[in-house]
């Protein structure tokens, strides 16, 4: 019998605590697969390939040639089509996956939320007259602010966007968070933000952009999630691996 093979498809800090806590095990072989839209990743505990699949059919392959027992999908909450290539990959080669999604952010007393679909809805939903807009979605979806010129945006990523968005009124910060409360709202102050845009992430490491949101009284327009993966969804590590540990049964070993 062969130990295990899992894949995770990651590039969130769920994913590396997941891979994290399977290496410590060390009863399975684990794959981290990230998508390379990040130039500097942050290391992780097991072994890691870069770079996209081509598409489902090929995840199904890779899945098929690394004869693989449960597929992980451990990405962004936001990475739909890799979500939904996991799901098809998953069904066409008869391989167990589940997905870990972190709990969605919750609206609490003081929140002024305008619940959207998109980047381009909450664009549109800021109106005609000019605002100072903190567009917090990372650079994914960045240049979406182009159909509304008139506003000011502050747009926040890891990497740059590029190209710079063909913009007159726009300035770029670099940062990854985790954020604290302090510094977010010093920087909500400085450069005079009256509405924020933000995907419903949920986690830690980009909360304090609510925080501040709240205490400042400041909108936020705020993407809603796509529906639930079609796969077994739990919310924490921990949930996973105790999955994991019923899904990685020695019938699932490969040669059983």
């Amino acid at each position: 019998m062969g130990r295990p093979r899992i894949l995770i498809l990651g590039g969130t800090g769920e994913a590396r605590l997941l891979a994290g806590a399977l290496a410590a095990r060390d009863d399975c072989d684990v794959l981290l697969s990230l998508a390379g839209r990040t130039e500097i990743p942050a290391a992780q505990p097991v072994p890691v390939r870069i770079g996209g699949f081509g598409g489902a059919a090929a995840l199904a392959d890779f899945l098929k040639a690394g004869s693989y027992d449960l597929l992980i999908d451990a990405t962004h909450p936001f990475a739909e089509r890799i979500s939904a290539n996991a799901v098809f990959a998953a069904e066409t080669t008869g391989t167990a996956a589940i997905a870990l999604r972190r709990p969605e952010w919750q609206r609490l007393p003081g929140d002024r939320w305008r619940e959207v679909e998109s980047i381009p809805a909450a664009i549109a939903a800021l109106g005609p007259s000019p605002r100072h807009v903190f567009l917090a979605t990372g650079r994914q979806g960045a240049h979406h602010a182009e159909a509304a010129p008139q506003h000011f945006y502050l747009v926040r990523s890891v990497d740059p966007v590029e190209p710079p968005l063909a913009l007159d009124h726009v300035d770029y910060v670099l940062d990854r968070g985790p954020f604290t409360l302090e510094g977010e709202c010093a920087l909500l102050q400085q450069h005079h933000i009256d509405v924020i845009i933000a995907k419903n992430s949920g986690g830690a490491a980009t909360y304090a952009k609510i925080e501040a949101a709240r205490r400042l009284g400041i909108e936020v327009m705020m993407v809603a999630r796509a529906p639930a993966s079609a796969v077994k969804t739990v919310d924490t590590v921990e949930a996973a691996l105790a999955v994991i540990d019923h899904l990685v049964s020695p019938a699932m070993k490969r040669g059983v």
